[in-house]
């Protein structure tokens, strides 16, 4: 298990999935941000720095609270709720982006791209941004507008611009698409800031890195508050951001099971769905080797999840060595089961979770039977329910016009 926590290795690979299939443009861009955050991971000024805006800017240790009702509704193991939900801007995604907008700041960048599903990269990526006085330039897929309609503005409150994406089925792969484009065009002065452990190496290490302060935060709480390690850490997964933060700390603790639950939008067997560890092959997407899905020909095929920020038909590279090494597994749970999980969390327990977030509650259902009444296990609640109102409205029949 140790050359699972290790990797990737020198050429970006977590086993058989990673690395840099990328334009010869992007290649000396790809090795000078290597090169930067190789020597700033170990600066000490550095990581005070990051340590100091984790804490002062974004408010962390985010809280380990026990969900009372819910493990009284279940009559099963103790469930307790990792709250990235009360960090600034409501997610974990500005865990990475307060790293990564360091990095453009050492390497002199001056413009910042991202990309985002959800909305809440975006409004992470637009607020450090923000504090940092730098241009800023927002990719999403013209579907993800409409339904993300309140991040979108939070967005441009915050100074930066919102470039929604008409191609393909216009949601994250395309908005990820013209990110890159553009990156391409604006090497020399632009920094791109991926919100997940997607893309070409090193992005997927980077991400891991600066977001895996969830799970180092878990280790002391947990055994703080009930003197061991969970005996399970569950998280969505859509590229696999929060899981791979809130998971990697655990990889060598075999005693702590991981579970990943990606989309299965309208059933898998509708092949309308967004699980490619379920229901996908390997092939390369977006500059990496991942699980992803695909048709008989290799080529990417549309998705479905009722989540915007699950809507994507790839996955990070290290979750695809997970799912191959048996180190973790991977369920996944349609719409319907994730706005009943929705709606239960928010009335039992006063907590409004993301509708990716809910996904991970849904597959309580399939897993506390597995579990005793003295096991603990820890839910990574990846971000609050807000932003999904209006989507939550209409799947319910209620128009908030």
């Amino acid at each position: 298990m140790d050359n699972l926590i290790d990797l990737p290795d020198a050429e970006g690979f977590f086993g058989d999935y990673g690395g840099k299939f990328v334009p010869e443009t992007l290649m000396f861009a790809l090795q000078q941000l290597e090169d930067t955050y190789d020597r700033l991971k170990q600066d000490p000024d550095f990581l005070k720095t990051f340590d100091h805006d984790l804490s002062q800017f974004v408010g962390r240790p985010s809280p380990l609270y026990f969900a009372q009702r819910l493990t009284e509704h279940y009559a099963g193991p103790q469930i307790w709720l990792k709250r990235e939900d009360l960090n600034h801007t409501g997610a974990h995604k500005i865990n990475n982006t307060v790293g990564q907008i360091l990095l453009a700041k050492a390497m002199g960048k001056k413009r910042i791209i991202a990309e985002t599903g959800a909305g809440q990269h975006g409004v992470a990526t637009a607020t450090v941004a923000a504090r940092l006085g730098l241009e800023c330039h927002i990719y999403m897929g013209a579907a993800d507008v409409q339904r993300q309609s309140l991040n979108v503005y939070r967005i441009k409150l915050l100074g930066a611009t919102v470039h929604a994406v008409d191609s393909g089925t216009a949601t994250l792969k395309d908005a990820l698409n013209e990110a890159l484009r553009d990156w391409v065009t604006n090497i020399d002065n632009t920094y791109y800031i991926i919100g997940s452990v997607t893309g070409p190496h090193p992005y997927p290490m980077i991400v891991r890195d600066f977001n895996s302060v969830v799970g180092r935060e878990l280790r002391e709480q947990s055994v703080k508050l009930f003197n061991k390690f969970p005996e399970a850490i569950i998280a969505c997964v859509g590229g696999g951001s929060n899981a791979m933060g809130i998971f990697y700390p655990f990889i060598q603790e075999p005693e702590v099971k991981l579970y990943g639950i990606e989309a299965a939008g309208s059933g898998l067997e509708t092949g309308r769905h967004a699980a490619p560890l379920n229901d996908g092959q390997p092939g390369i997407l977006h500059g990496a080797k991942s699980y992803l899905m695909q048709d008989k020909d290799g080529q990417v095929i549309d998705t479905h999840s009722i989540s915007a920020g699950l809507d994507y038909p790839g996955v990070g590279p290290e979750h695809s060595n997970l799912k191959d090494s048996g180190r973790a597994q991977y369920l996944a749970v349609n719409d319907e089961e994730t706005l009943r999980a929705f709606h239960m969390v928010t009335r039992m327990e006063g907590i409004m979770p993301a509708l990716e977030t809910a996904h991970a509650f849904a597959a309580l259902d399939y897993l506390v039977e597995t579990f005793n009444p003295t096991d603990n296990i820890v839910i990574n609640v990846s971000g609050r329910g807000d932003k999904d109102i209006n989507t939550v409205a209409t799947m319910d029949g209620i128009s908030l016009d």
